[in-house]
């Protein structure tokens, strides 16, 4: 199958149409430019031939055999792997004829063989299953093209291939998923775990300070306290030997006032008792 595959890849342009004979419906420059170009084309001065196969088309713009030669040597010219937006591709210009084609060329022929080729780019560019259609549309408009039926089973086969690499990496990319859920999960488990031991201890070392400032604060409150009550204490003291000493003197002019009316008394009675009769 390796073998059949190259040689897909390596003759999958078609060959120019010819330019029919004299009674064919085409002016006298198209018939001759289309005749110069093809032999340019065998020689493989792909260049050159697309040189004629243009000036074909300035004789008759609606020319399909010049329109699907141009896109062959345009083919010749190009690279199938390179990127669809290059405009310096000639494979891009070649692709845009051929489509055009495909589509609506009034020969049936031509339309098959266009199909082909755009079957061809497209297996090129690995999108087999765009491969299959061009081909299946090949075989529509000439059931008898061999190369094309042929081609049509290696693209199918290639796309079968594609689907099931996709299923596959389909699979393996949702396992990779449930795996990589299952190890956020069990990573997020023990980090809640970490968060809610750092919170513990946390919470630990908050509680541990608080109380070391609230027992700090009740140590500065009770010194707070014993200094005021020697305050107030040596206030007291001072206070109670204040009023003892307002006793002592009270008392002593209380008894000084005894005193002196017992003696004023003494005195009265020895006057009385030295009267005379």
């Amino acid at each position: 199958m390796a073998s059949v595959l190259v040689m897909v890849l390596a003759l999958g342009v078609s060959m120019p149409v010819q330019a029919g004979d004299k009674g064919s419906k085409m002016n006298k420059r198209e018939r001759v430019c289309l005749r110069h170009g093809n032999k340019l084309y065998e020689k493989k001065r792909y260049a050159e031939a697309e040189v004629e196969y243009r000036k074909a088309l300035q004789a008759n713009p609606a020319s399909e055999k010049a329109q699907f030669n141009l896109a062959t040597a345009l083919m010749r010219q190009g690279s199938v792997t390179s990127q669809q937006d290059d405009d310096k591709n000639p494979m891009k210009q070649a692709e845009g004829i051929l489509t055009n084609l495909a589509k609506g060329a009034q020969d049936k022929q031509l339309r098959g063989k266009a199909s082909y080729d755009l079957g061809n780019i497209a297996y090129g560019r690995q999108q087999y299953d765009q491969a299959v259609e061009f081909y299946k549309h090949a075989l529509r408009c000439n059931p008898d093209d061999d190369q094309a039926r042929q081609n049509l089973r290696l693209a199918q086969l290639k796309k079968q291939q594609q689907d099931q690499n996709k299923d596959k990496n389909k699979d393996n990319k949702d396992q990779n998923k449930d795996q990589n859920q299952d190890q956020n999960k069990d990573q997020n488990k023990d980090q809640n775990k970490d968060q809610d031991k750092d919170k513990q201890d946390q919470n630990k070392d908050q509680n541990k300070d608080n109380q070391d400032q609230q027992n700090q604060n009740q140590n500065q409150q009770n010194q707070d306290q014993q200094k005021q009550q020697q305050q107030q204490g040596g206030m007291s003291q001072q206070n109670a030997e204040q009023v003892l000493k307002a006793m002592q003197d009270r008392e002593r002019a209380t008894q000084q006032r005894i005193n002196a009316q017992q003696a004023q008394q003494q005195r009265h009675e020895r006057q009385r008792t030295n009267r005379k009769w």
